[in-house]
């Protein structure tokens, strides 16, 4: 059984918590003292969680913090399951890694790298409104000249 897997009312700590039993975690031993709490407790913060990571993946292709969403819904994940906590990790190790990497390189291969990505989000995009077809609810001065861009 790992550490947040234990039964209710066992005494645990949030990962990330300190050893000392520290008042800023009482809150959550008064709610893991009642099993049925517990899981009330844990079923929402699956739930906002996986509903955060959702809309940050949705959110990804689109210009904006579509990757920082998904950061807070991990971390909201990792406060209560141990998997999401190192899957967490596992991501933020890889993201310093990838930008230690970017940063260490010349300015001509950031900017190709820049234009790479932006080229790929309007690829995104382009699929997506050659499936869907270009939103009606754009306000005209955008709508007019997608229409124009071929393949739509």
């Amino acid at each position: 059984m790992s550490s947040t897997e234990s039964p209710a009312g066992a005494q645990q700590q949030a990962p990330g918590a300190d050893e000392g039993g520290s008042d800023d975690w009482a809150w959550r031993a008064r709610i893991r003292a009642h099993p049925t709490g517990y899981r009330v407790y844990r079923t929402v913060v699956g739930v906002v969680g996986l509903a955060i990571v959702g809309l940050g993946i949705i959110a990804i292709p689109a210009p904006g913090p579509g990757w920082a969403i998904v950061f807070v819904g991990l971390a909201i994940l990792a406060s209560e399951f141990e998997k999401a906590d190192r899957l967490l990790q596992f991501a933020r190790r890889h993201v310093h890694r990838w930008t230690v990497w970017v940063s260490e390189r010349a300015w001509w291969i950031r900017v190709l790298l820049a234009l790479a990505t932006l080229l790929l989000v309007l690829a995104i995009f382009w699929t997506y409104f050659d499936l869907i077809g270009v939103p009606t609810w754009f306000p005209d001065v955008v709508e007019d000249p997608l229409h124009d861009v071929p393949g739509l």
